[in-house]
């Protein structure tokens, strides 16, 4: 079913979909929340304020040619609606450098009534207003994450089904603002579940997914899923090489995501930056003609090795953005399958 639509609403989801949607390039994902930016910041001894968020952040998106790689960035709502040293705000910036703007709309977690805490993510209140605001600022598409957590007993079908549809009502939302929605359900890798078990809630949550997509009338083709790999969990014993994972990934996707979604942008969800390239470039390899574009939607899988080296001193800023673009290139060449381990110390 189709969303009804106006004709130029449609026009400028296409419009958004086709320069998110290209083969070699990914997103970023530079929508930390506060608290969030604060832990990864006092970690390296980063003072953490406006304004070291803001220089950060400027330090990443005006790095050299990182438009070959990336198509998008996801903000935070603090950085939409502030300006570069140059006076410009974020998403001109961004604009002008051939990348699209997008926002994190989601507002956290919230625990599920009737669940042995599980959580639903909130902020559908407000959220056609929101969005609206958003777009007078630049945001041409949006991001909404959704969590479940493995155990023994999780995830329930309560959060599985809660969460679903609490992503499809974001989804239709999104759509009736002109404003291109990425659908993120994340399977946690905290735990110590296995491949096979991952597997399995991983199907059975994209299945709900796309039911709940279906019955909200959201268009497939004018979306972007972000979705967890097919990863054991953290403090597992199993051994798996990137092939493993691939295999999995892949399969479980061919099951549930229909040929109409145009691309598939993973997010690296606690993998090392080498992990998240190496599973990455290994899907290509998997399925030589997949229906939608397999790429990237990375946090700090592009972004550790930079932050490592600012280190807050504006004298390491040129070699962080260095390592900023050139994580950016090697995913770039991992969506494509061209990847190379050695390019990692060359």
């Amino acid at each position: 079913m189709m969303p009804n639509l106006p004709q130029t609403t449609l026009d400028e989801l296409q419009s958004t979909i086709a320069q998110m949607a290209v083969p070699g390039k990914g997103l970023l994902a530079a929508d930390e929340s506060t608290p969030t930016i604060t832990k990864r910041f006092a970690a390296l001894n980063i003072p953490c304020t406006e304004e070291t968020r803001k220089k950060y952040r400027e330090l990443l998106l005006t790095a050299p040619n990182i438009e070959k790689y990336i198509a998008g960035v996801i903000l935070f709502e603090e950085t939409l609606s502030q300006k570069t040293s140059l006076g410009i705000s974020f998403p001109e910036m961004l604009k002008q450098k051939g990348i699209v703007p997008g926002i994190k709309v989601d507002k956290g977690l919230i625990r599920i009534p009737g669940t042995q805490d599980e959580n639903a993510t909130q902020g559908l209140d407000g959220l056609a207003e929101r969005l609206a605001e958003y777009k007078k600022l630049g945001a041409r598409f949006a991001k909404w994450r959704s969590v479940y957590t493995i155990t023994k007993e999780h995830p329930s079908m309560l959060a599985i089904h809660t969460n679903a549809d609490i992503l499809a009502r974001y989804a239709a939302i999104c759509q009736e603002a002109g404003i291109v929605p990425i659908v993120e359900p994340e399977v946690l890798i905290d735990g110590d579940h296995t491949l096979e078990t991952c597997f399995t809630v991983s199907e059975r949550v994209l299945h709900r997914v796309f039911q709940a997509l279906f019955l909200n009338k959201v268009a497939l083709e004018y979306m972007i899923l972000k979705p967890s790999m097919v990863i054991p969990g953290k403090n597992c014993s199993q051994s798996v090489n990137p092939e493993d994972i691939a295999k999995a990934t892949v399969t479980v996707l061919t099951r549930t995501v229909p040929a109409a979604v145009p691309s598939i942008n993973f997010l690296s969800g606690g993998q090392t930056p080498q992990q998240a390239t190496q599973n990455l470039n290994a899907m290509q390899h998997i399925l030589k003609h997949t229906p939608w574009n397999l790429s990237f939607s990375y946090a700090r899988a592009l972004q550790e090795p930079s932050m490592k080296t600012w280190q807050g001193n504006a004298e390491n800023a040129v070699a962080a953005q260095e390592l900023f673009a050139k994580r950016a290139k090697l995913n770039g060449l991992a969506s494509l399958g061209r990847y190379l381990p050695q390019e990692e110390t060359a």
